[in-house]
């Protein structure tokens, strides 16, 4: 097993995320690898846990990484906030990211969970788990 691609496919992702204009344009730039002390923004993305396995075989070492991006809004109602969710995975499913280190082979979406936080439910958190298989060469 290999853990070494792990912070170059968290890189990938967190270029992937930023650069798409839907998600940017939705989330008004507010995507993070850690959401920042203090005041944040309404809408915004985070990066979140990640648990990995060994996926090595014959030709190699490899990994299959799972990791959450969640979504957070305290707009009313969770049309915002799906919506949102929604360009995150059209974003990251399937695409041809490029790593710094190693090569993914595959990058698919796994599940949701859209749930009320916050005092009086007042925020909407929506954590997308994903499914990467990465090699390291």
């Amino acid at each position: 097993m290999s853990y070494g691609v792990a912070a170059a496919l968290q890189e990938a992702v967190f270029r992937q995320l930023s650069r798409d204009s839907d998600v940017s344009a939705l989330a008004n730039n507010a995507i993070y690898d850690a959401v920042p002390a203090g005041a944040v923004p309404q809408t915004y993305v985070t990066l979140g846990p990640e648990d990995v396995r060994d996926a090595s075989d014959q030709s190699g070492a490899g990994a299959v990484h799972r990791f959450t991006v969640s979504v957070v809004s305290e707009a009313s109602g969770f049309a915002a906030a799906k919506t949102l969710a929604g360009a995150v995975c059209d974003a990251l499913e399937g695409a041809p990211l490029l790593l710094a280190r190693g090569r993914l082979v595959g990058l698919w979406f796994e599940r949701a969970a859209a749930r009320r936080t916050g005092t009086g439910g007042a925020i909407r958190q929506i954590d997308l788990r994903f499914r990467a298989r990465v090699e390291d060469n």
